[in-house]
């Protein structure tokens, strides 16, 4: 899964970055301090406990294994995962994001990064736009003294989410008018099937599917009042259709970031094809850091942090994490981790299931519990999860065991949140 960070310059999509991956990158205050995308890994916690929080009460029940002791710094947690952690059975599992370079007005039309900008962004499932809630910079990116009332700052909030929209609408039009003579020759001698095929031919290098387009196009014919056939229809037309195709490949997402220093009181709320959900990437990346240095225990997403050692910090330490303690509970949490995982299970619609090679044990050849939790959509076929595992395991596919009723499932068997399977292929 990749999601993108987009937005204008100097909003603090790099911040967030780095909040989310601990990824070491530029930050400054001002436009265009990212200019090649960065790519980094976010750990985000799986919806449902570890299958190992099982596991440990079935060896536990046989009495095979002592209980958990007070001391245990993994909590209980028995899996050995190869990717992120698990601490008291809350799995962590990879999720890729794309910092891309900040967007200014006119990019479609080679301002900026201008296209370069664009590409960067073919590969990514979803995009969350980082916008700044606290109005303290102007369209360009550039610092600007905040907004004083929330009507103010959502005004703001909303010409930044409006101008990326347009600039992916005017970007996708493009692409679309540029091959529209020979779009329409598809449709004069195939009719909307010929139209469906041009549309997904046409935007395959985005990461257009069969069924995303059918979707757009679906959308766009309960808009559509032209009346005209295709090779007939005005710009406007185009540029409507244009605009379905990206709400169904750019499902943009709003992270209203600097919200601990907006106005009090914002609306949130905004006419968006995705969530909107303040966010405070300076505070997280503090915490984290803090965490990762030993000072705090802080959990990502959690409204509150334990300090183990406060007689050991200094006046100016202390005072810092008393701030950020209230600005939390204010805020209920940073909303950094609440928006990837809200757009990765939710929005997304993605589960985490677990592939193994023992299906009593719960292990892979080498004896290692539980290693592998793969983020997949929801409801993928058993044969499609083979296939992520490995080619050989998809193309040599014969059956599966599901890891805790021990029943044999076939290729079209759906998959659901938190399910262990077992792959038998030929070799």
């Amino acid at each position: 899964m990749r999601i993108g960070l987009v937005g204008k310059p100097n909003v603090g999509k790099s911040t967030f970055f780095s909040a989310a991956t601990l990824a070491k990158v530029d930050i400054a205050n001002y436009p265009f301090c990212t200019i090649e995308p960065n790519v980094g890994v976010a750990f985000i916690a799986a919806r449902k406990p570890c299958p190992c929080k099982e596991l440990r009460e079935k060896l536990e029940s046989d009495g095979r294994l002592e209980p958990v002791s007070s001391d245990d710094e993994r909590k209980g947690s028995l899996c050995q995962p190869r990717t992120g952690s698990c601490i008291g059975h809350r799995r962590l599992v990879p999720c890729l994001l794309v910092d891309v370079a900040g967007l200014v007005p006119g990019a479609s039309e080679g301002r900026g990064r201008g296209n370069a900008f664009l590409a960067d962004l073919a590969n990514c499932d979803a995009l969350i736009q980082v916008v700044d809630a606290s109005a303290s910079t102007d369209i360009e990116g550039n610092p600007q003294d905040p907004a004083e009332t929330p009507d103010t700052a959502k005004s703001s909030m909303e010409k930044e989410i409006s101008f990326l929209s347009d600039e992916l609408d005017a970007w996708i039009y493009g692409i679309l008018n540029d091959g529209w003579v020979r779009g329409v020759r598809r449709v004069q001698a195939e009719g909307e099937k010929g139209m469906i095929s041009f549309l997904h031919d046409r935007f395959t290098g985005l990461g257009s599917s069969l069924q995303s387009i059918n979707l757009a196009f679906e959308s766009f014919k309960k808009i559509n009042q032209e009346t005209s056939p295709p090779w007939d229809w005005l710009p406007n037309t185009l540029k409507s259709l244009a605009i379905e195709i990206r709400k169904s490949l750019f499902p943009i997402h709003i992270a209203a970031n600097k919200a601990d220093i907006a106005p009090k009181g914002v609306d949130y709320t905004f006419q968006t094809n995705g969530r909107v959900i303040p966010c405070m990437a300076d505070m997280e990346l503090a915490l984290r850091r803090a965490e990762s240095a030993g000072l705090i225990h802080y959990i990502s997403g959690q409204q509150t942090f334990e300090v183990p050692n406060s007689e050991n910090l200094s006046e100016a330490q202390n005072s810092a994490l008393q701030h950020m303690q209230e600005r939390l509970t204010q805020n209920n949490n940073t909303g950094v981790s609440t928006i990837i995982d809200t757009v990765l299970f939710e929005e997304l619609d993605h589960i985490v299931v677990y592939p193994v090679q023992d299906e009593n044990q719960w292990t892979d050849s080498e004896g290692k519990i539980l290693p592998d939790a793969f983020v997949v959509p929801n409801n993928i076929q058993a044969k499609n999860l083979a296939y992520k595992v490995h080619s050989d395991l998809g193309d040599g596919f014969i059956r599966g065991t599901d890891g805790r009723s021990r029943r044999t499932v076939g290729s079209e068997h759906e998959l659901v949140d938190g399910d262990v399977l077992k792959i038998h292929a030929k070799t």
